[in-house]
């Protein structure tokens, strides 16, 4: 199986708004290390704000049928700025999954990162809500296709920060709201039992896979806290967390 061929293929499929069908239900063969592969050609000549975890909570992970924590990168490109809505029309099965958002304030690499060398090189942390959008027909992937469809990755939206030694992370709570009707509710637990366990999980892998890690001002989505709730134009979608206020996120 081509490699740059996924890569452009996946590509396309997000411009054109068309779904595929899985790659390894044609090739069993297409494992992870495939995956971060073609997500790595795909990542190429980008300008890169960060990076993405997916799959960090079991809510996710029987959402999806995967249980293995994954990760992505985030395209500057792909950033909401506060109250601009988001056309929905422009993507193929959206899904909004509210997110605490870790912004580095100082550069971290290694294969033994912790949490507490997360937290420690962590600026601030905010709330955040992800737009995710299969290129998968029905959301039916292998790990290896998500990895190589960038974990998902639509857009983001990120409310203001507060220092990490100003939160409880592990009981901070979240209420997600579609509509003005609750749909999930978590705590930051749900996260690998603590976000910042998440991050420093993400920093070994990309030392791994990548030979590289965090760098300062790079921000990290650490994780849909809640399953993903589906969303079409004219839906306002709420994330309201403890301690960092509301975020709201307009789809038309």
């Amino acid at each position: 199986m081509n490699l740059d061929d996924i890569a452009r293929r996946l590509d396309a499929a997000r411009e054109t708004r068309t779904a595929l069908t899985s790659f390894s239900a044609a090739d069993p063969t297409f494992d992870m290390t495939a995956g971060y592969d073609v997500q790595r050609r795909r990542r190429a000549g980008r300008t890169v704000a960060g990076w993405k975890l997916a799959l960090t909570s079991r809510a996710k992970q029987r959402q999806v049928g995967v249980a293995t924590p994954l990760y992505g990168f985030l395209d500057a490109g792909d950033a909401l700025d506060p109250g601009r809505p988001v056309d929905v029309g422009s993507l193929i099965a959206p899904r909004a999954e509210p997110e605490l958002v870790f912004t580095m304030g100082d550069d971290l690499a290694g294969p033994h990162t912790t949490a507490a060398q997360v937290l420690a090189a962590t600026d601030s942390i905010a709330a955040g809500i992800e737009l995710i959008d299969s290129r998968y027909v029905d959301y039916r992937f292998s790990p290896a296709d998500l990895i190589a469809d960038n974990t998902s990755a639509a857009t983001y939206l990120v409310g203001p920060g507060r220092p990490p030694q100003d939160l409880d992370l592990p009981v901070l709570g979240v209420v997600l709201a579609n509509n003005g009707h609750i749909v999930d509710t978590a705590a930051g637990a749900a996260v690998m039992g603590h976000p910042a366990a998440a991050v420093a999980w993400l920093v070994r892998q990309l030392h791994i896979q990548e030979g590289c890690g965090l760098r300062r001002g790079q921000v990290v989505l650490s994780g849909g806290l809640t399953s993903a709730v589906p969303v079409t134009a004219g839906d306002t979608v709420t994330a309201r967390f403890a301690h960092l206020g509301a975020l709201t996120l307009d789809c038309r």
